[in-house]
């Protein structure tokens, strides 16, 4: 981020700093939080990261998808080729026997789906953070929070008790959010589907399709390749429906396999088997005064279409440049840009919750009308290429645009290089003929310093664009959204 702008003082902003320990106290060390924290480390703030576990990846593999648009923000971050090396692209969905989605028409430079474990998400991003200065505070939790006019002070416990003083705090701590539960804020939903046996193993035989999923006879499996010998394997028998805490082993896992494939595929040599039940629930507010949630601890819902973990990093690149610019003096309306965080977000987490909703209740289809909707909705995505260009669209979240007029950018071919390489250092992006030089749009979406200058390479532009930090326009001023 850019420098330049009015010093604060105590005088003419309120937000000055009168004596924090951190400008911003990240609770939760998982990938929402550890992209938000590298961020606004790189930005030149103090951040600080407190997590409960011990330090080191997790080794249980939990989220193993990357979106279209995530791969987007991450590649903006110079980390998206990194993991796509190391995984496996999906160009090809496929479910319930006949539909067949083709990622490959995905307008991105990145058209597909990668399968990769969270802990290389997490790993590449810890990395990141830890070469900007954050600082990881592990085997420490929040036990309470307060705010003032000026800063949150949090209560923290770990190797010994400690108050921190930081001018914002972010929760990222997961659907058991201990930020949220000291907020007093609720998290109403429910449970959408019990006793899912998840599992990662080897298989003899290979599937017919990169990625499965298959449903018959009040069961479903779904299966993805991790590409290094390994494959992801979940499943859900109706007539199964035990709690978490029940032990579960293979041959549960083995015998939905077979009734809804017609083989369990030589399944075999589990490195982690677990039982859980996935809840659909969204906090009604993403924003309390200084405290904001993002990831898991706003939003939760059900694992249909790998949605999760992208929806959370999202969440981290569309609040991160909004804080750095509030906290650096660069935003002509901080609390209006701090509000556009929930007015941007909180929908798209609806819309989440929607989607992954209708894909698990199709997966799940137990009466005749209910296997009929499933049909009707497998011909009009399979034969209907609009619905399913939709379809894909928000599941891979390059459809996604906000009320307020921002649309998802295309990584333009620029004179200066590529618009998601430019976007690495943080600042907004002026596109513009070469030698004009357009005014800023008058919103709270502009930062009040000067963006970084681009040039078309067709020659026949002759209008602007803005591009913000994270790869959303600027809307022109007097052109609302929708």
């Amino acid at each position: 981020m850019s420098t330049t702008g009015t010093p604060k003082t105590p005088e003419n902003d309120p937000d000055t700093d009168t004596g924090s320990d951190t400008d911003v106290l990240v609770v939760g060390a998982g990938p929402t939080g550890l992209l938000l924290a590298g961020d606004l480390a790189a930005a030149g703030l103090r951040v600080t990261v407190v997590e409960r576990r011990a330090p080191g990846i997790s080794n249980l593999t939990r989220a193993f998808s990357v979106h279209a648009r995530t791969l987007e923000q991450l590649d903006a971050r110079g980390l998206a080729d990194e993991l796509v090396a190391k995984g496996t692209p999906v160009s090809e969905m496929r479910a319930f026997g006949r539909l067949s989605l083709d990622l490959s028409r995905l307008p991105s430079r990145f058209p597909f789906l990668l399968l990769t474990p969270q802990y290389e998400v997490e790993r590449v991003l810890e990395r990141r953070a830890l070469s900007t200065g954050v600082d990881f505070r592990y085997g420490t939790e929040l036990r309470g929070l307060r705010q003032d006019a000026g800063a949150v002070t949090a209560e923290l416990a770990g190797p010994e008790p400690i108050t921190l003083r930081a001018r914002y705090l972010v929760g990222t701590d997961g659907v058991r959010s201990s930020v949220r539960g000291a907020l007093g804020l609720p998290f109403p939903g429910a449970s959408v589907i019990r006793s899912i046996v998840l599992a990662d193993v080897r298989l003899t035989e290979k599937p017919t399709g990169m990625l499965t999923l298959s449903a018959a006879d009040d069961a479903f499996t779904f299966i993805a390749p991790f590409g290094d010998g390994w494959y992801r394997v979940m499943g859900w028998d109706r007539h199964r429906q035990a709690p978490d805490s029940e032990p579960v082993d293979l041959d549960e896992l083995r015998e939905i396999t077979r009734r809804t494939l017609g083989s369990d595929l030589g399944m075999h040599d589990a490195r982690w088997i677990s039982r859980f039940h996935s809840d659909e629930r969204q906090a009604p507010a993403y924003r309390s005064g200084r405290v904001f949630l993002a990831g898991d601890a706003a939003h939760v819902h059900s694992p249909a279409g790998g949605q999760g973990m992208n929806t959370g990093l999202q969440d981290a690149a569309n609040l991160s440049w909004k804080l750095a610019a509030v906290l650096r003096g660069e935003a002509p309306d901080p609390e209006a840009l701090l509000d556009s965080y929930q007015a941007e977000r909180h929908p798209v987490g609806a819309m989440v919750l929607r989607s992954s909703g209708t894909l698990v209740r199709l997966a799940m289809a137990h009466t005749p009308l209910q296997r009929t909707a499933r049909a009707l909705a497998t011909l009009l995505l399979g034969t209907v290429r609009p619905a399913a260009a939709r379809a894909l669209g928000m599941i891979s979240g390059i459809g996604i645009s906000y009320g307020s007029g921002a649309r998802r950018a295309p990584d333009l071919e620029l004179r200066e290089g590529r618009l998601y390489e430019l976007l690495r250092k943080g600042e907004f992006v002026l596109i513009a003929p070469e030698g004009a030089t357009p005014p800023l749009p008058r919103t709270t979406q502009a930062a009040t310093h000067s963006p970084l200058r681009a040039t078309w390479t067709d020659p026949t532009r002759r209008d602007a664009l803005l591009v913000r930090p994270d790869g959303y326009t600027v809307p022109p001023q007097g052109r609302p959204g929708r």
